[in-house]
């Protein structure tokens, strides 16, 4: 993913800052003490980067998209973990159900269209599975 400089919903400018601005004291507990986010100055849109880097985790999100990204993940997880897959295949799987290339295909760049898709593939194919 590309480093954000401007916010795609307000144009503001986007900095690098330490993840312990945004959670505070909970940055230690959730282990983030020492990682980074990119967030937007004016309207608080933002997304984590990998662990140990300032690689962006996915597109900067506002609360809503981050709230159904995370939702997205609980069931994706859940549903890849259910079935013995490995996340890499798991991840194969759903790039071919949103027939999308590989590379494409990760919740942390997805829009609230292409999380629920997700969610309805997940449940679609645990309820296949159940029948």
């Amino acid at each position: 993913m590309k480093r954000p400089e401007i916010c795609r919903y307000c144009g503001g400018i986007i900095r690098l800052v330490p993840a312990s601005s945004v959670y505070g004291a909970s940055a230690h507990r959730l282990g983030l003490e020492q990682e980074s986010l990119y967030q937007c100055q004016n309207c608080n849109a933002r997304v984590g980067c990998h662990k140990g880097t300032t690689k962006p985790l996915g597109n900067v999100a506002n609360e809503a998209l981050r709230l159904k990204r995370i939702e997205t993940h609980h069931i994706f997880d859940a549903f890849w973990t259910s079935r013995h897959m490995t996340r890499a295949n798991a991840y194969r799987w759903l790039s071919q159900q949103m027939r999308l290339p590989a590379k494409e295909t990760h919740i942390g760049g997805f829009e609230m269209d292409q999380c629920q898709m997700v969610i309805d593939l997940c449940t679609e194919a645990a309820g296949e599975e159940a029948a």
